[in-house]
């Protein structure tokens, strides 16, 4: 049946049916499927008591053959349900018995069509039509007509919504999720913060320095009213902006941690000095404008926001290279900023008792602003050359102007004096250096090319780092740090040596924290031939030059920053390795040692790493000595000829060595024994059932031809064997001595066993 039922029907659920059509089209899906299913069940049904025969009723359905629809006994294992015995005269009108499996699929399909439909109407109060579902490849007519009319309707529901603007709302929301803040923002690493704090202090000047020009001087005119007001307003919603999306938002150190929950953050800006003062630079006094007129003295709070320029002063300062000159500027503009304030009351005193009354007033020729600005300027530096005041107003203003400009001025003197003693105070450490290096070679008469040496050296050393010894920066950091700064210099040099891939990292970190940097000048030998090597060096910056050859002034090669050399030296048996070529500095060279004593120390806490250095080092070595033994370069025609093989190793022993028999005269030897015994044995073949034959020859009559007996060494004398026996065999061996480097050759002669 479920072929029959599948063949039929291939519903797929709707993919997106909008309005109530949805349901209705669920309801009559699932209510037709059901009423047909039953229909064909119920026709199969008569079919098959149509056609019974003694009690059994055949089964209509293929993929149940051993189902009967009546109370008799069935045969074991169909699997169909047993019924009891009926009585004909009780028996009822039998409804048709429905297939259990069919039965179950139709209920299935039934709560599913439910459960769709509970979800569409749970979509449709909230407003979303949308389905997860793929959309169907074939549905009812009516299904499509309801979604053809649901889709004539969409445009028109869209185009409403642009008329209404609501439109416009999802892709702003949209834009704002894109650039919306974080939970968070990081005040010293934030670029962000620090741009927006630019923003903040442009227009916290604006009212420090606008706001008293506006007041005393008649600069705001009911024809330019416009342009201050819109000015202010966009000042104060930066305020506002600053106050309510930003500080709340900014991080803090509490115990140790760093806090980053939002509603902790917003509950440490509330309680804080900068909310406050926040809060009563935005109040807005301005609504007094309505009683009195515009006036600018009602903003005069809003230069109560100065916690924000100092945080933009010392954020600036930690990312500049060159703090100083900023702090130059600004003290400069403090000094400015007073004279500004100066020259306001200046004109307001001078307004207060009459434009050009007196001689010590300002007379009203000219530019008002300039004209009293050369007067503060004048007055609080206290040049001098000023009219005299005249009336009692004049003198207390003049003297209380006299008295704050000798404080203003000395204390901003003062700080200008601090700002360029920071600035030059390494240099001027570097010249008292060097003043007491000239007096002390010039004390002991040192030559003059070692003074100019040193002078090099100390000249280089400060343009180069602007600091003579890194150590004394770093030393007063925590070990973290230290460590850290090591990393991202050195690192990534120290990986690259061959010697120490594959250590433990934390050795190679506890070795970038002794690595010392040094100086050498043009022509300066960092190392010499035969010297014990007992450093490594990685080369920092500049160039160094291997030189070897018969004189020793041949340039091997260069090696560039990055190169390491001498990382053997560190790990050599015997007290050290000696150094195979001169290696001289080509121009400024600032090379990176590691000591040998430094590194011994180091492996003491990690001996894994030891044993793999010791391993590394040896087949360094290894390699080493071959290079070393290298064929030299070919010239001409040695090109066309391929390169001799290397001769074995027992062969070099034997072809080598004074006092020791050579090989050639051992070939002899050997040779001679050979055909001895062939004549011997071809003798013994003719001579059977002869007398014996006589005593073979003496042996000194043997060897006399090849080698005196008395100009033979003592492993020659007993390589030598005599002619007439047949039983004893030469042995050649070679075994390792107890000295490095070196094997022993051991020539014998071995009596062969009787058979």
């Amino acid at each position: 049946m479920s072929e029959h039922f599948d063949s039929r029907f291939h519903y797929q659920p709707q993919a997106h049916i909008p309005g109530q059509s949805v349901i209705k089209c669920t309801d009559e899906i699932w209510q037709l499927l059901y009423n047909v299913q039953r229909a064909q069940l119920a026709e199969r049904h008569k079919t098959s008591e149509e056609n019974s025969f003694g009690g059994l009723t055949t089964n209509p359905d293929p993929q149940n053959p051993a189902e009967p629809t009546r109370a008799m006994p069935e045969p074991k294992g169909t699997g169909s349900k047993k019924e009891g015995p009926v009585s004909p005269e009780s028996k009822p009108p039998r409804a048709p018995v429905i297939n259990k499996y069919a039965d179950a699929q139709l209920h299935n399909l039934v709560k599913r069509m439910r459960q769709r439909t509970v979800v569409y109407k749970r979509k449709l109060g909230e407003g979303d039509l949308s389905s997860p579902e793929a959309s169907p490849q074939a549905a009812k007519p009516t299904a499509v007509s309801s979604a053809q009319e649901s889709d004539t309707k969409l445009p028109k529901e869209h185009y409403h919504s642009l008329l209404c603007c609501r439109f416009q709302e999802v892709p702003l929301t949209e834009y704002l999720k894109r650039i919306r803040l974080p939970e968070s923002i990081d005040s010293y690493s934030d670029r962000f913060y620090l741009l927006w704090l630019l923003l903040v202090t442009i227009a916290y000047n604006w009212n420090c320095w606008l706001i008293p020009l506006r007041c005393f001087f008649p600069y705001q005119t009911p024809g330019n009213t416009c342009y201050w007001l819109i000015t202010d307003v966009t000042c104060d919603l930066i305020y506002l902006c600053d106050m309510l999306f930003i500080q709340p938002r900014l991080q803090f150190i509490k115990g140790g941690d760093t806090i980053v929950d939002s509603n902790e953050l917003k509950r440490h800006y509330r309680s804080s000095t900068k909310f406050h003062l926040d809060v009563a630079s935005i109040i807005p006094f301005d609504v007094f404008c309505l009683f009195f007129g515009f006036n600018p003295i009602f903003r005069t709070n809003r230069i109560l926001k100065y916690t924000s320029f100092f945080e933009f002063n010392h954020h600036l300062e930690a990312v500049m290279d060159r703090a100083y000159i900023y702090r130059v500027f600004r003290t400069t503009g403090y000094l400015l900023f007073t004279l500004h304030i100066n020259a306001c009351i200046y004109y307001w005193a001078s307004n207060y008792e009459g434009i050009g009354t007196t001689r010590w007033v300002y007379n009203g020729e000219g530019n008002k602003y300039l004209r009293c600005y050369y007067w503060a300027v004048r007055s609080l530096i206290t040049i001098g050359g000023l009219p005299e005041p005249q009336t009692l107003f004049e003198i207390v203003f003049q003297l209380i102007n006299f008295f704050s400009g000798v404080f203003v001025f000395s204390s901003l003197i003062g700080q200008m004096r601090d700002i360029i003693g920071a600035a030059t105070a390494n240099q001027s450490n570097f010249r008292v250096y060097m003043d007491h290096t000239t007096a002390y070679m010039n004390k002991y008469s040192i030559p003059r090319s070692v003074q100019k040496r040193v002078r090099t050296w100390y000249e280089y050393t400060w343009a180069s780092q602007r600091m003579l010894d890194e150590s004394d920066l770093l030393k007063n950091l925590p070990t973290t740090v230290q460590l850290a700064l090591a990393i991202d210099m050195n690192f990534s040099i120290i990986s690259k040596v061959d010697l120490f891939k594959g250590c433990d990292t934390q050795m190679i970190y506890d070795m970038l924290l002794r690595l010392k940097s040094t100086l050498y000048l043009p022509g300066d030998f960092v190392c010499k031939k035969g010297e014990i090597g007992k450093e490594m060096y990685i080369i920092k910056q500049g160039q160094v030059q291997v030189l070897g050859g018969p004189d020793g002034a041949q340039v091997l090669v260069t090696l560039k920053a990055g190169a390491v050399f001498g990382e053997i030296s560190l790990l050599a048996a015997g007290g050290g390795n000696r150094r195979t070529a001169d290696v001289v500095a080509h121009g400024f060279a600032n090379l990176l040692t590691l000591e040998k004593k430094t590194l011994q120390d180091i492996l003491r806490h990690y001996p894994d790493s030891g044993k793999l250095l010791m391993k590394k080092a040896r087949v360094l070595l290894t390699q080493k000595d071959k290079g070393a033994t290298a064929t030299p370069p070919k010239k001409e025609l040695a090109f066309l000829f391929p390169p001799k093989e290397e001769t074995p190793k027992l062969f070099k022993i034997l072809l080598g060595g004074a006092g020791k028999a050579s090989l050639a005269k051992l070939l002899d030897l050997k040779t001679e024994q050979t055909a001895q015994d062939k004549r011997e044995n071809t003798e013994e073949g003719k001579g059977k059932g002869r007398e014996p034959a006589e005593e073979p020859a003496d042996s000194s009559k043997l060897t006399s031809s090849s080698i005196p007996t008395q100009e033979q060494p003592l492993s020659m004398r007993r390589s030598v064997l005599p002619r007439g026996t047949t039983r004893q065999s030469l042995i050649i061996s070679m075994a390792p001595s107890a000295e490095a480097g070196e094997e022993i050759l051991t020539i014998e002669v071995k009596e062969k066993a009787k058979q």
